[in-house]
């Protein structure tokens, strides 16, 4: 598993470059800036600029999180803030979030952080998890924070798994996000030590590793939970928000579970009313 342990400006935008699949030629094509004069930034012969950090960035689509760290390798004071969910000057994305979360009912919703710990849910998400599990069950699967972790949840043997009627095929996929972005957030010890852990559950890193070799790719993720004779399908989809230019509104995402089938809608408005 490859990661980045340098903390010189020209080796991050070196593995930047190369983990969105740029060579020095494309990245010059794309920005404007000399190929010379890309390869003495990632060599150390010249020093970049503020602006330049910033529009090499912009093209190679670096979180905000990685571009602040590049910032200040090359002595620059970091121009993205981070700040709590709860912030006053987050109120308006704060109020559009539960609006969001209160229209998917009677379907289930959350938002997460980029580690995939729960940060708010509807009630739809609280009777899903009610239906399927005992509260205990989920305790392995809590955060030291105490929020939920996502991935915990669904992958975990203590926690939905023996609900879920096919576990080994979600599973690579599941895996794969969280690899993905743990080689995307550069060197980030937290999404590391997520993915380590997440392997080091029965029989999922062996899933994982043989769709890999099989270079698949799934077009929708279905879900399909039984629990006695409850059976419930859904698909979902990620959303996040777009242009932020906050640390915190950019590691944000929205994951919204839809019925895959006529049973799975009624049964999910029949729990709304209590039935």
């Amino acid at each position: 598993m490859a990661t980045t342990t340098s903390t010189s400006f020209g080796d991050l935008i070196k593995h930047w470059r190369k983990q969105r699949g740029f060579s020095q030629l494309s990245l010059s094509l794309a920005s404007g800036v000399s190929q010379r004069h890309i390869s003495f930034l990632e060599s150390g012969r010249s020093q970049p600029s503020r602006e330049m950090i910033l529009q090499l960035a912009e093209i190679l689509e670096i979180p905000l999180r990685e571009q602040n760290k590049m910032l200040t390798v090359a002595g620059f004071v970091p121009v993205f803030t981070e700040s709590e969910l709860s912030a006053p000057e987050l109120a308006p994305i704060h109020q559009a979030l539960e609006f969001t979360l209160k229209q998917q009912e009677p379907y289930p919703a959350l938002v997460m952080d980029r580690y995939w710990n729960q940060l708010e849910s509807n009630q739809a998400t609280q009777r899903l998890l009610n239906g399927l599990v005992q509260p205990e069950q989920l305790l392995p699967c809590v955060m030291p924070s105490g929020q939920l972790n996502l991935m915990k949840v669904m992958l975990h043997p203590q926690g939905l798994r023996s609900v879920v009627a096919n576990w080994e095929d979600i599973v690579p996929d599941l895996v794969q996000r969280v690899h993905r972005e743990s080689l995307t957030k550069g060197q980030n010890e937290t999404s590391q030590v997520l993915l380590q852990e997440l392997l080091s559950y029965p029989d999922v890193e062996d899933l994982w590793q043989s769709k890999i070799s099989e270079n698949w790719q799934v077009p929708l993720l279905m879900v399909n939970f039984v629990k006695d004779s409850l059976e419930l399908q859904f698909f979902s989809t990620i959303t996040t928000l777009g242009t932020p230019y906050d640390i915190t509104l950019q590691e944000l995402r929205i994951e919204c579970f839809f019925p895959g089938d006529e049973i799975t809608a009624k049964r999910m408005q029949q729990f709304a009313v209590g039935e």
